[in-house]
């Protein structure tokens, strides 16, 4: 069967389309026909051993995938030819996979399985950084760092879902992205004094930051928090860590928060059932609407890779298998 690997560490550009034999599935596991995979940053980390989770070479990129179960075990709730979905962690870029069942989810009618594969990452981290670990509120107002990209469209479409406004911070190729996902206020990423833009259009400052990009746009929305916010730490994009000044949380009693979702997944295996499930429900019901930048044969995913890796995405890379 066809597979995409990463045989080295050399870079997304690095990545082959090879010829692997077919999966042989453990006790307990599924078998599933991927039609589609999703990429996400973590893959271009992951091609260049930079990710925190250093798969074994070789390894197929893609954590979220969408296909057909073609054999699961006896009393795993899926029989052959269900459409499911399916966070992975890495692995997803192969005509076939074996799988654990708990992490399979129907996909509704209605939904495609391109649109399925991009809800795992993106919606399954918006919603464990927001509802669990911000504990937001509606009402409350979130600032959205870098949300013109897949990550960040997916924060304010859920920060929307629960009520909040939404003040999302891009480029401004990506501000039309923002409004149509549902910010109710852009502002562009270079703009001189990002702490004073924030606060303007929030009285007091943001209750919640959600920091998909880190580097230089960090300190300044955390200096414009309201006293008693959270600043949620999401990921790197910019591939800079800031330093934030630790005075400023002492004094505002600002809470930092950690977002490891896959660690998530692995704790509470039926709270990612279940957000997956809501987030699918709301995608057939549309109130939710994954922003889709484009979508590549398997055969071209260095190319998609490459769209990733210089910061190009306006939505979830998508890599059909099938």
């Amino acid at each position: 069967m066809k597979a995409a690997l990463c045989r080295s560490l050399d870079g997304p550009s690095a990545v082959v389309v090879a010829d692997i034999p077919e999966p042989r599935p453990l006790a307990g596991e599924a078998v599933v026909r991927v039609s589609c995979a999703g990429l996400n940053h973590a893959d271009v980390l992951r091609a260049r051993g930079k990710y925190q989770e250093k798969p074994e070479l070789p390894f197929s990129p893609c954590g979220e995938i969408a296909g057909v179960v073609e054999a699961s075990p006896a009393g795993s709730g899926f029989i052959a030819e269900s459409r499911v979905m399916a966070y992975v962690g890495h692995g997803g870029a192969r005509e076939r996979t074996t799988i654990e069942p708990w992490r399979l989810v129907p996909i509704p009618d209605g939904v495609s399985d391109v649109a399925a594969c991009g809800i795992p990452v993106t919606y399954g981290t918006a919603l464990h950084a927001l509802r669990e670990r911000a504990r937001l509120q509606a009402g409350q107002t979130v600032a959205v760092l870098g949300a013109g990209g897949g990550a960040g469209l997916a924060a304010v479409e859920i920060a929307k879902l629960m009520g909040a406004r939404v003040l999302a911070v891009a480029s401004i190729d990506k501000h039309r992205a923002c409004l149509r996902h549902g910010a109710d206020a852009v502002i562009d990423r270079n703009v001189p004094d990002l702490k004073s833009a924030l606060r303007e259009l929030s009285e007091a400052g943001p209750d919640v930051i959600y920091d998909c990009v880190g580097g230089a746009l960090s300190e300044p929305a955390f200096r414009s928090l309201r006293s008693g916010g959270s600043f949620l730490v999401v990921g790197f994009a910019s591939r800079t860590v800031p330093v934030l000044p630790l005075d400023i949380a002492l004094v505002k009693s600002l809470s930092i928060l950690g977002i490891n979702w896959p660690a998530a997944v692995e704790s509470d295996r039926a709270g990612y059932r279940a957000d997956m499930a809501l987030a699918l429900e709301a995608v057939a019901e549309g109130r939710l609407s994954p922003a889709i930048h484009g979508s590549w044969p398997i055969d071209e995913i260095c190319s998609a890779l490459a769209v990733l890796d210089r910061g190009e995405a306006t939505g979830k890379i998508v890599i059909k298998v099938d």
